[in-house]
């Protein structure tokens, strides 16, 4: 049996693998305390395609060879505009006891999971040296950075996630900051 695999990769993929089972893990655990029939069809969703996607990473991992099932893209149900504006809030604490997760604390605590492993998702894709391995890991960042934006949408229009803006002044002259560049490929 010929393996495919450098060192590195062979540590960087096990990485990926750990954080997708802690991940799953993490939605099933989390589920049971939601409330919200829109955040809970949300993980549903994400854990159903993330299950594929893990099957799908493993099964390259393991045959070195093109996954029978490919990955495909996720395709979030959430409307995509933000709330802006700063409002006046109670301030979010750490929880004392297990009982007291609430819908914001899960939503929260799935998008830092989700933000955390498309970061390691695109370091480990740069460095593999199995080109269809390499492929399943980068084709999976767009998903995990598409699942994130979810959850940091599910927490916007429920005004967990806040997003305040500058001065209209300011984000003109941050804007024009920079120009286009007239450097030419010869």
């Amino acid at each position: 049996m010929s393996f495919q695999h450098g060192g590195h990769e062979m540590f960087d993929v096990q990485e990926v693998l750990s954080g997708a089972v802690s991940l799953l893990n993490t939605y099933k655990m989390t589920k049971e305390m939601v409330q919200d029939v829109e955040l809970k069809e949300v993980i549903d969703r994400q854990v159903s395609f993330l299950t594929q996607e893990y099957n799908t990473l493993l099964e390259a991992f393991q045959t070195g060879s093109k996954p029978t099932v490919s990955l495909k893209s996720y395709m979030m149900k959430m409307d995509h505009s933000f709330t802006y504006g700063l409002k006046e809030s109670e301030p979010v604490t750490p929880i004392t006891e297990v009982t007291d997760m609430n819908d914001q604390h899960v939503s929260s605590l799935l998008l830092g999971m989700m933000k955390s492993s498309a970061s390691l998702r695109a370091m480990t894709a740069l460095e593999m040296t199995n080109p269809v391995v390499r492929r399943v890991v980068a084709d999976s960042v767009p998903n995990a950075v598409e699942m994130a934006y979810e959850l940091s949408l599910y927490q916007n229009h429920h005004g967990y996630y806040q997003v305040p803006q500058l001065p209209t002044q300011d984000m003109q002259k941050m804007m024009n900051a920079y120009g286009p560049s007239s450097n030419t490929v010869h």
